[in-house]
């Protein structure tokens, strides 16, 4: 399988709660900081997909566990996403805060477009616990 796709099912897995945020977080700082920042520009554009908006950032900064003085979190209140350009010991700010943007996001599209079954392959992931098992 391809990091890409890989990263792509770890993220929805995170925004889904089929993965603690936990787990994703180790998950992340397991990477080469290239690839975090690619991973970074992947959940700016899974929230954009997902049609996260403005209102979303003070649930996603309470929900992320970082402060609302990180820079990250100072970034989204302004609505700008550039955190993948951020220096390197920001980056696990930017991305539970992203995570959490992502899944407040996706948790109201699969709400309000997808209730009754949908196409999306990253709506319908298994729970990776019980594929283990």
């Amino acid at each position: 399988m391809a990091d890409v796709y890989v990263h792509e099912v770890v993220l929805n897995e995170l925004a889904q709660g089929l993965r603690p945020t936990a787990e994703g977080v180790d998950w992340f700082e397991g990477l080469a900081e290239e690839n975090q920042r690619k991973v970074l520009h992947a959940l700016v554009l899974f929230c954009g997909q997902a049609r996260a908006c403005e209102e979303d950032v003070p649930e996603s900064i309470a929900r992320s566990g970082i402060r609302p003085t990180h820079t990250p979190a100072v970034m989204l209140r302004k609505w700008r996403f550039g955190m993948e350009a951020l220096p390197a010991y920001e980056l696990t700010k930017s991305f539970r805060l992203l995570i959490a943007l992502f899944s407040i996001a996706d948790t109201r599209r699969r709400m309000l477009h997808c209730a009754d079954g949908c196409g999306h392959e990253w709506h319908n992931l298994s729970d990776p616990r019980r594929d283990a098992i």
